[in-house]
């Protein structure tokens, strides 16, 4: 390895753009707004996970979603930020359970209860046939199973369709497909 030289900055006023910027629309491919886990790693987390450790640590790098592994890490559901509100946590609490000992567990929604796309759908889709088939929905993530390799390929996420159609969605507001329906419809 060698040191890199750096230089100035202060001559430097132009920002360098995409020539034909591609511009997201409800007729772009699904594939557009699809997390694709053979591309980017999941994120993922033990299922033994302290609840109010996770919390913390997700709102800390702005995440809304995280994949709970069980003890053998393998798939055992999702756990969102919403399903970890103080509301549910003193819930737990007020059922018995110890705030220190709540884990991802106790919060998350098992994959037994999450519905999903098939990737080759996904394939064959648009931005708007996604959104269309999720506004009713409530969801803020979907997952899209490959069901011929028979993995969980990715997810799509409400916050990322509004923030790449450039829509005025409050993405603190935890935003479902229904809210992102409302607001392309207006």
């Amino acid at each position: 390895m060698h040191s890199l030289p750096l230089y100035k900055t202060e001559s430097i006023d132009q920002l360098a753009w995409p020539e034909n910027p591609a511009r997201l629309n409800l007729q772009s491919p699904a594939e557009t707004i699809f997390t694709d886990f053979t591309i980017h790693e999941p994120m993922v987390i033990d299922y033994n996970a302290k609840a109010v450790e996770l919390e913390h640590l997700m709102k800390q790098s702005h995440v809304k979603m995280k994949i709970v592994l069980d003890k053998h890490k393998q798939f055992a559901g999702i756990v969102t930020l919403s399903d970890l509100t103080e509301q549910r946590i003193v819930q737990k609490v007020a059922e018995g359970q110890s705030r220190d000992e709540l884990t991802a567990a106790d919060f998350m929604q098992a994959k037994a209860s999450l519905q999903s796309f098939d990737y080759s759908q996904i394939q064959r889709s648009t931005v708007g046939d996604i959104v269309e088939t999720l506004k009713d929905n409530g969801q803020q993530h979907c997952l899209v199973i490959d069901r011929d390799a028979h993995v969980i390929r990715g997810i799509i996420s409400v916050s990322d369709i509004a923030r790449d159609l450039r829509l005025p969605l409050d993405i603190q507001a935890q935003p479902s497909f229904a809210a992102l329906s409302s607001v392309i419809a207006a």
